[in-house]
C-alpha cells in the first residue's frame, strides 16, 4: 500500500487514469514554472539591494535626509507580501492553485514596467517607486503563496523534499544574478534594473498558461473569510507600520519609538492580531486553519521555520552594512563600488545553500526531516557565535568559511522544513498550508529587520557621537567635532550602505573659512576611505555582536523545536493507516 502511496502526485492514491491526464513529465513542467517564479522574485530582491545607490542618484534623492524612503523600498515589499498571502492561500484552495499562480506572473510583470517607467524625480519619484513596488508585491504573493502547494501536488510523497530543494536552489541562484545584473545594469541606466523582471514574467505568464495544470483536489466553495481577512490584514499592516516608523527618526530623537502614533500603532496591532484566533475560531471556514496546528509536526516545523527567519532576515542586512560601511572601505574599495563588491563577498553564503538544498531534501525523502534540520539549525547557531566573535577587521577567509557554513546549515534546514510542513496537511488544504507557510516566514523576515535595526540603531546613536569627537581629537580636527558629531546615526550608516562617503556631504556644507583652516592632510584623512569606517566600527561593532547573539539563540530554538517535532508524518500515509476502507472505496 505504501509503494502505491509513493506515487501519487496530489491524492493519497493515485490511478493510472491520474498519470495519463499528468503526463510522466508533468512533475517538472510544474518545476520549472515554480522556479521561473522563484527566481524571478529573488532576483528582483538583490538586483533592487544592490542597485539603490544608482536609484537614488537617478531620482535624484539624498541619503542622509530620506531614510524613510529608503526603509519603504526595502520592507514595503515584504510588508504587501505578509498581508496578503494567507488571503491568497485560501482563495487558491476555492478557485484554483494554478489560475491564481498565473494572474501572480501577469501582475508582477505589469508593476516591472511600471517602474521602469517611474515618471518623476525627487520625492515623487520615491513614492511612485514604493507603489509599483507595492504592485510587485501583490504578483508575488499570489505566486509565492502557490508555489510550494503546486509542487507538492505534483510531486509523489517521495520526492517533495528534493523538489522543493531544487526550488532552493533556483532562490538562492537568483539572488546571485540579481547581485551581478544589478552591478551591471546599474552602471548603464538604473531603470534597466526593473526592465529585467519582464522577460521573466513574460515567459512565465506564457508558459503556465500553455503547460500548467490544475491537479489539486478543490476545496468546497464557501465564503471567503471576511471577517478573518479583515482581522489579520488590519492587524499585521498596522503592526509592521508601526514597527517601520518606530525606525525613522522623530523629533530629536535618533528613531520613533517614542512616537505616539507609533505606539498607537503597535499596541492596535498586536490586539487585532490577538483577536485574530478567537475570529477565526468562530469562523465555518477560516482563511487561517488553527485546527492544522493539532498536527504536531506542522505546528512544530512551523514554530522552528519562524525563529530560523527571525535569526536570517535581519543578519543578511547587518552583514552587508558591516561590509559595505566598515570593512570594504577599509581595504581600499571606493564607496561606490562597495555594494556591488558586498554581494560577491556574500557569496559563500548561496554556495553553500545551493550545494546542500537539494542534497538534504532528497535525504529527508527518505530518512524524514527531523535530524537533518535539527543538525542545520545547530550549525546556524554556531555560525552566528562564529560572527559575533569576528573584529570588524577581520581576515576576509574567516567571513567565507563562517558563511558557507551557515549557508550549508540553511540548506539543510529549509527544504526538510517545508517538506515536512506540506506533507503533514490534507491535499486539500495545500494552498492555506502553503500561504501560512509563506506569511510566517515573511513576517518572521520583516520582524527580523526591525529587531536588529533597533539593537543596532540604539547603539549606534549611543555611541556615535563620542566616537566622531575622539577619533578628530586623535587627527587634529577638534573644530569639527561640533559639525561632525550632529551626523544623523542613521544617515551615516545608510549613506555608507548606498555608496557615499557622508563626511564629504557634510564637508560640503560646512562654511569655507572653518574648512580653509584645517590642514589639507587632516581633510585628505576625513574625506578618504579609511577614518569614518574606523569611527563607524567603534559605534557599530558592539551593536552587531549583540544582534548575532539574539540570531543564536533564535537558531537554538529552532533546532530544540527541530529535534521535538518527531518522525516523519505524511498525511496521505496516516490517511490509510487510520482508515483504509474509506481508501479501497477511493482507489
Amino acid at each position: 500500500m505504501n509503494n502505491n502511496v509513493s506515487k501519487g502526485g496530489n491524492s493519497p492514491l493515485s490511478s493510472s487514469e491520474d498519470k495519463g491526464k499528468q503526463g510522466l513529465d508533468y512533475k517538472w513542467i510544474a518545476l520549472s514554472n515554480v522556479i521561473i517564479a522563484s527566481m524571478m522574485g529573488t532576483i528582483n530582491g538583490s538586483i533592487t539591494l544592490i542597485s539603490l545607490p544608482a536609484i537614488f542618484n537617478g531620482i535624484h534623492i539624498d541619503p542622509l535626509t530620506s531614510f524613510q524612503y529608503l526603509l519603504w523600498i526595502l520592507m514595503g515589499y515584504g510588508l504587501v507580501t505578509a498581508t496578503l498571502l494567507l488571503s491568497f492561500g485560501r482563495l487558491s484552495d476555492m478557485y484554483g492553485r494554478v489560475k491564481l499562480f498565473k494572474l501572480g506572473f501577469l501582475i508582477f510583470t505589469v508593476g516591472s514596467i511600471l517602474l521602469y517607467l517611474t515618471p518623476s524625480t525627487g520625492d515623487a519619484g520615491a513614492i511612485e517607486i514604493i507603489l509599483f513596488r507595492i504592485v510587485q508585491a501583490v504578483g508575488s504573493a499570489l505566486t509565492m503563496a502557490n508555489s510550494s502547494a503546486i509542487l507538492t501536488d505534483a510531486f509523489p510523497v517521495s520526492e517533495r523534499g528534493k523538489a522543493l530543494g531544487i526550488n532552493m536552489v533556483a532562490l538562492m541562484s537568483g539572488q546571485f544574478v540579481g547581485l551581478l545584473l544589478g552591478g551591471i545594469l546599474a552602471v548603464f541606466d538604473w531603470r534597466y534594473v526593473f526592465l529585467v523582471s519582464v522577460p521573466f514574467g513574460i515567459l512565465g505568464t506564457v508558459w503556465s498558461t500553455f503547460k500548467l495544470k490544475e491537479v489539486s483536489l478543490r476545496a468546497p466553495k464557501t465564503k471567503l473569510d471576511i471577517w478573518g481577512n479583515l482581522t489579520f490584514v488590519s492587524g499585521i499592516t498596522i503592526l509592521l507600520l508601526g514597527v517601520t516608523y518606530g525606525l525613522m527618526p522623530y523629533g530629536s530623537d535618533a528613531m520613533g519609538w517614542n512616537n505616539p502614533w507609533v505606539m498607537a500603532s503597535m499596541i492596535g496591532g498586536f490586539i487585532l492580531l490577538a483577536l485574530f484566533p478567537v475570529v477565526e475560531s468562530k469562523m465555518e471556514n477560516p482563511m487561517f486553519r488553527l485546527d492544522l496546528f493539532k498536527i504536531k509536526m506542522f505546528s512544530y516545523a512551523n514554530v522552528a521555520g519562524f525563529l530560523s527567519s527571525l535569526s536570517r532576515g535581519g543578519m543578511m542586512f547587518m552583514l552587508i552594512l558591516l561590509l559595505q560601511g566598515i570593512w570594504l572601505p577599509l581595504h581600499g574599495y571606493s564607496y561606490e563600488s562597495t555594494p556591488f563588491w558586498a554581494g560577491v563577498y556574500m557569496l559563500p553564503l548561496t554556495l553553500g545553500v545551493i550545494i546542500m538544498g537539494p542534497i538534504s531534501g532528497i535525504l529527508s525523502d527518505k530518512y524524514g526531516p527531523r535530524w537533518i534540520a535539527t543538525i542545520g539549525m545547530v550549525m546556524n547557531t554556531i555560525g552566528f557565535l562564529a560572527l559575533a566573535a569576528l573584529p570588524y577587521n577581520f581576515n576576509y577567509w574567516e567571513l567565507c568559511l563562517t558563511l558557507f557554513f551557515m549557508g550549508l546549515g540553511s540548506g539543510m534546514f529549509g527544504s526538510p522544513n517545508s517538506a515536512s510542513i506540506m506533507n503533514s496537511v490534507p491535499p486539500q488544504e495545500r494552498g492555506v498550508a502553503s500561504g501560512m507557510l509563506t506569511t510566517i516566514m515573511n513576517t518572521a523576515f520583516t520582524a527580523s529587520m526591525a529587531i536588529f535595526f533597533t539593537i543596532v540603531i540604539v547603539g549606534i546613536t549611543q555611541r556615535f557621537p563620542d566616537a566622531i569627537a575622539s577619533s578628530l581629537v586623535n587627527i587634529g580636527a577638534v573644530q569639527l567635532a561640533p559639525v561632525l558629531s550632529n551626523i544623523p546615526p542613521t544617515g551615516a550608516l545608510f549613506s555608507a550602505f548606498l555608496g557615499y562617503n557622508p563626511v564629504e556631504t557634510i564637508l560640503s556644507s560646512v562654511p569655507s573659512a572653518v574648512v580653509s583652516h584645517i590642514p589639507p592632510a587632516t581633510l585628505t584623512t576625513l574625506t578618504g576611505t579609511t577614518w569614518f569606517p574606523s569611527t563607524l566600527a567603534e559605534a557599530f561593532m558592539p551593536s552587531l555582536r549583540v544582534s548575532f547573539y539574539i540570531g543564536a539563540f533564535f537558531c537554538g530554538l529552532s533546532a530544540v523545536l527541530s529535534a521535538l517535532r518527531g518522525e516523519r508524518y505524511i498525511h496521505e500515509l496516516e490517511v490509510i493507516k487510520i482508515n483504509p476502507d474509506e481508501d479501497k472505496t477511493r482507489e
